[in-house]
């Protein structure tokens, strides 16, 4: 046998790369299978993602991107799907959102409707619960709760309490204008609680409601219907704003006419705009404060544990408290709480 031939089948050296190569692979494709499980585990795939849509009724409020803002952080952390529609305040436009939520397969829905009346948003949302999906109302309420999962308000007509509170402490009498967004259960609420405390009060018959004015909670409406209540209306010199943001266009109405006499203006949010002018502008009251921060974080918490099959309150009512030109040091003014 040739000595040469027999050396080449019995090199050990020809062995060890082969059995270092083999390992090579092995351990390499290892690699791979675990970089492939560690995907699908912290990664998932889309069908396997929870999907949540949030609609709420305009997002020309900094509360609903603050809000919704909690709400993607914790969706985010846990590597699932937000989809964020905004309405712009027309029913038929938040109805055809939830109806594409229904077709894409969310899990949840967490809403705030431009309007609680409204059958339209009703049968969307009926429709949204036969598919099992989940429904989270948020700062506001529908007419009928029975297709709602949970309904997490901040405590609505407490915070018009507190304003009437205030404003029986500090005045004799009053001549009280009403800024109001009729189709909103939660302005609704806080004009309620405000009245309704006038009203039981043993002075009451020294503060007087002498109009009302629908704004829909936005500034730009208020405005110019608040400047010509002031030129051509009943003269008031109190005014009850269902939020900052009407409180604001109120504000500027009143600056824009260049009025001199003293206008009260309160109203409902605790927003960063209004914190700002309490204690700068004379006619900045108060404003009952409330917090998107925790109502977003609340409601995302709620969303998921709905989705997993646990129970949960069916209603949840967060905490408001007033802020005025003598506490405001008190708190942040370049934000929401």
């Amino acid at each position: 046998m040739n000595l040469t031939k027999l050396k080449k089948q019995h090199n050990p050296h020809s062995h060890r790369k082969t059995s270092i190569l083999l390992a090579s692979e092995l351990v390499l494709a290892a690699f791979f299978i675990l970089l492939v499980y560690v995907t699908f585990i912290v990664y998932p795939s889309q069908d396997e993602q929870v999907k949540i849509g949030s609609t709420y009724m305009t997002m020309n409020n900094s509360f609903y991107p603050v809000l919704n803002e909690q709400i993607a952080n914790y969706v985010e952390d846990h590597h699932d799907r937000l989809y964020n529609r905004d309405p712009a305040l027309i029913v038929n436009k938040q109805v055809e959102e939830l109806h594409t939520f229904i077709r894409q397969r969310m899990n949840a829905i967490i809403i705030n409707p431009v309007d609680g009346n409204s059958r339209k948003i009703q049968n969307a949302l009926r429709l949204a619960k036969k598919k099992g999906i989940k429904i989270i109302v948020v700062d506001s309420q529908m007419k009928s709760d029975k297709y709602a999962d949970c309904t997490i308000l901040s405590d609505n007509y407490r915070a018009g309490q507190l304003c009437a509170r205030h404003l029986l402490k500090h005045k004799k009498t009053a001549r009280i204008l009403l800024l109001e967004h009729y189709s909103a259960y939660s302005a609704n609420n806080r004009i309620q609680g405000f009245t309704d405390t006038i009203r039981k009060s043993p002075r009451a018959d020294r503060f007087h409601i002498v109009g009302k004015i629908n704004t829909y909670g936005q500034s730009e409406i208020t405005l110019p219907l608040v400047e010509k209540a002031l030129k051509k209306g009943p003269k008031f010199d109190t005014i009850m704003a269902l939020n900052d943001q009407a409180a604001v266009g109120a504000l500027a109405a009143i600056d824009e006419v260049k009025l001199k006499r003293q206008i009260d203006v309160y109203s409902v949010d605790g927003s960063e705009n209004m914190k700002k002018l309490l204690g700068v502008n004379h006619n900045a009251i108060a404003s009952a404060a409330q917090t998107p921060l925790n109502m977003g974080k609340t409601a995302v918490r709620i969303a998921y544990r709905l989705i997993a099959g646990k129970k949960v309150p069916r209603t949840i009512i967060l905490p408001v408290y007033l802020i005025t030109d003598k506490n405001i040091n008190r708190y942040n003014v370049l934000g929401w709480q």
